[in-house]
């Protein structure tokens, strides 16, 4: 121990020198790494919504904390009705907006985060729609018997769709009045959306009918539909669908709501996970439809890509690991051909 001692205290200034360099080194090399881990934090920081979770979540935070301020502000507008309805469908437009960003990112947002932003859309929609029933009261959809004589039978509107009284009560829903096709049985419909990329559509209580839409707009609404061949072209927001039975719906949009939907095939192409919620029986596939000009309208759309989510499904009634029993892919022998929809027969109506 003594040798070692003297042989430290004998060390030589010039490699005290050099080890003395060498930490400095070291330490210069630690601060360097860093700073640049510091530069790339940063720069994380700052990348585009669809590159940075904490991004879209200030953003959507943002913009739902500036929605909930503008349907509070509804009520000092009630003497002004035509100043009203204005803010009222801008406010609806605001809601469809933040849920097109929540589809954009969904690819690779956290599967709970996709959920509670869905989850609080819907608040925001259900919160603008009772407003919008309070200050611009409507007539809202009930189910009224309607009697319809064969022989002797008489039958309701609710039993003549094949749903029990009490799914009807809980599935009462304020049928939208935009611009639609409604109450038709057994003919063709048509609409042709222009560049405009116009508002919304809706789809109400249709039996044994083929509707076919082309062109941009901005979100449908289906209700209440049976037997039926449904033909869409790209949707820019969301789609909901309720009570459908025994339908093929074929349709490209940036989100898919499904509520309620029994024996019925879906062909999409959509930007996020297509939704279901009290489904059973209905199997999905790839979108085969194709018209005049419907590449410009997919790329106008940003849906010109396949994402493969017409396969990835989510069942929010079934929380098991496991796959859902409630739906399936179409097997491709059973799907059908691709649909050309000037090849179809001339319509019956239109709008």
């Amino acid at each position: 121990m003594e040798e070692n001692q003297s042989s430290n205290s004998t060390e030589k200034p010039q490699d005290i020198g050099k080890k003395h360099a060498a930490m400095i080194e070291r330490l210069s090399n630690l601060h360097q790494s860093r700073l640049q881990q510091q530069a790339i934090s940063r720069k994380s920081d700052s990348l585009p919504a669809f590159e940075s979770t904490e991004s879209f979540t200030d953003r959507f935070h943002e913009s739902k904390t500036s929605i909930e301020s503008e349907i509070n502000r509804c009520r000092s507008l009630v003497t002004d009705s035509a100043n009203l309805k204005s803010h009222l469908d801008k406010l609806s437009v605001s809601i469809s907006q933040l849920e097109k960003l929540v589809a954009e990112n969904s690819y690779f947002l956290p599967s709970y985060e996709v959920r509670a932003s869905l989850q609080t859309i819907s608040d925001l929609r259900e919160t603008l729609e009772r407003v919008n029933a309070e200050l611009l009261p409507k007539k809202k959809f009930s189910f009224k018997t309607k009697k319809k004589e064969q022989g002797n039978v008489v039958r309701t509107e609710t039993e003549n769709y094949g749903f029990d009284s009490v799914l009807a009560e809980k599935c009462s829903i304020q049928v939208r009045d935009s611009p639609g096709f409604r109450n038709k049985e057994g003919v063709v419909l048509v609409k042709s959306f222009g560049s405009s990329k116009e508002g919304d559509f809706t789809l109400s209580d249709l039996d044994s009918c083929e509707v076919r839409i082309t062109g941009c707009f901005r979100a449908l609404y289906i209700h209440r539909v049976r037997n039926c061949r449904v033909y869409v072209g790209p949707v820019l927001g969301s789609i909901l669908i309720e009570q459908v039975e025994d339908c093929l719906f074929m349709m490209a949009s940036h989100q898919m709501r499904i509520h309620h939907a029994k024996k019925t095939d879906f062909y999409l192409r959509v930007r996020s996970r297509p939704i279901i919620e009290d489904c059973n029986n209905v199997r999905f596939a790839p979108y085969l439809l194709s018209y005049q000009g419907i590449d410009k309208d997919l790329e106008d759309s940003s849906l010109d890509q396949e994402t493969g989510n017409w396969a990835n499904v989510d069942d929010f009634k079934w929380l098991r690991a496991v796959q859902s029993p409630n739906w399936s892919i179409l097997p491709e022998e059973e799907r059908v051909s691709a649909v050309k929809i000037s090849d179809l027969e001339t319509p019956s109506e239109d709008i």
